[in-house]
């Protein structure tokens, strides 16, 4: 090699590196109805496990907290929110698909990147348009947010897709929605992506655990598949890094398969397939739930996250640093007794609490910096006796994360 070269070579590899870290981050989420994590496992899912491969399998969880204030009905426009929204169903307020009176004080994933970054671009395809017209929102509730690629409403054309008895036309609305997930990525590349497939839940209501119900979803592997493909197009030929997540909103019961709604262990049980790799502490020691899909692509994309929003998500990132996990909080003669999960020992916890819940109407909370301790120390014991309140939300500041818990004095804590 001659001097030249040599000279050149530094800065090609300066120049090299520089592109590879300044790569732009981009992400797609695809929701695929009603499958529980016992027959994901069992069935023929190459393209899952391909991205599985790079990344990671999971088990997880939807449903809230069993018993407790956030316990969420295993349907399927609550399970869409608690992922939008990164909170159960006691913040988003969406009870049931009918989605009469959605919290958008409690920020979607797309107005968050919205938010940070107006010139970031967002898509959704879905079957039904609910899932951006009134889970996501378009409006001046949402701050007139505004998807900027939409391929939805396909139930509405009984033309193109008329609707017969056995249910095959949700299979080809499927198909329809994967196609131009595939080709809107390979050709736009939005930075942000949902991804919604229906027939494998209409299968599991109609057959329950069935060949029909597991055929269905066989033919959504192959349609996340053709998405995967378009992902890796992207990041061959453009100068992106892309991360992507699969998961479903909720299991199905137990005794055939053809039902969900309610807390029985297989209604709850659930899994996620990330292409991310590795995954933090959290990811290796808890079970994820899908309020965590959200604060993960959020991290992945470096999107900076007003501190109000981050004080309500229940999720935890399963990217980066983490500091703190599973908090508890209790009511004592006047005292919080709060304790949590550390993951990282390094820095300071600090506890804020709130005697208010003004939040959900769209109106601050005035929280209190009642404690500053050790993360390692895992506890703190805080006085509250100059606030007194039936309701407290407490929230643990960490260097890696924030942490919230609600405590409910003197009342049922479930709706």
């Amino acid at each position: 090699m001659n001097k030249v070269k040599w000279l050149l070579l530094p800065l090609l590899m300066i120049a090299t590196s520089g592109f590879s870290q300044n790569r732009t981050k981009k992400a797609l989420f695809i929701i695929a109805d009603g499958i529980p994590a016992d027959v994901i496992e069992k069935l023929n899912t190459p393209n899952l496990k391909a991205i599985a491969a790079q990344g990671q399998y999971l088990r997880a969880y939807v449903g809230g907290e069993k018993g407790g204030y956030s316990q969420t009905p295993t349907i399927s426009a609550n399970g869409y929110n608690s992922l939008l929204t990164s909170t159960w169903v006691n913040k988003h307020n969406v009870w049931g698909n009918d989605i009469k009176a959605p919290d958008y004080n409690y920020w979607t994933i797309f107005r968050m990147v919205k938010n940070a970054d107006p010139a970031k671009k967002t898509a959704i395809f879905s079957s039904w348009t609910d899932n951006r017209t009134k889970l996501v929102g378009e409006g001046p509730e949402t701050g007139n947010y505004k998807v900027d690629y939409a391929f939805d409403g396909y139930e509405l054309d009984t033309t193109k897709f008329p609707h017969d008895k056995a249910g095959n036309y949700m299979h080809l609305i499927d198909e329809q929605v994967a196609n131009a997930a595939a080709s809107c990525v390979k050709d736009k590349g939005p930075d942000l992506n949902w991804v919604y497939l229906e027939y494998t839940d209409d299968m599991g209501h109609k057959y329950g655990d069935s060949p029909q119900y597991y055929d269905a979803i066989e033919k959504m592997d192959s349609q996340v598949g053709r998405i995967w493909e378009a992902i890796q197009y992207r990041q061959k030929h453009f100068n992106e890094d892309w991360v992507i997540f699969v998961t479903t909103d909720h299991g199905r019961s137990e005794e055939n398969g053809k039902n969900h709604g309610g807390q029985s262990a297989r209604q709850r049980n659930t899994w996620m397939v990330t292409s991310y790799h590795p995954l933090n502490s959290y990811a290796q020691y808890y079970t994820p739930g899908i309020i965590d899909i959200t604060p993960s692509i959020i991290k992945f994309m470096n999107i900076k996250v007003p501190a109000e929003q981050l004080r309500e998500a229940d999720g935890t990132s399963l990217i980066g640093p983490v500091s703190v996990a599973v908090p508890q909080a209790t009511y004592v003669q006047g005292m919080l007794d709060v304790s949590w999960k550390a993951l990282d020992q390094k820095g300071k916890a600090k506890i804020w609490v709130a005697a208010t819940n003004n939040y959900k109407d769209g109106r601050p909370d005035k929280y209190k910096l009642l404690a500053e301790v050790p993360v390692n120390a895992q506890h703190a014991l805080v006085s509250v006796k100059d606030v007194p309140s039936a309701f407290y939300k407490v929230c643990i500041e960490a260097p890696g994360n924030t942490v919230n818990r609600w405590v409910i004095i003197g009342a049922k804590e479930t709706k």
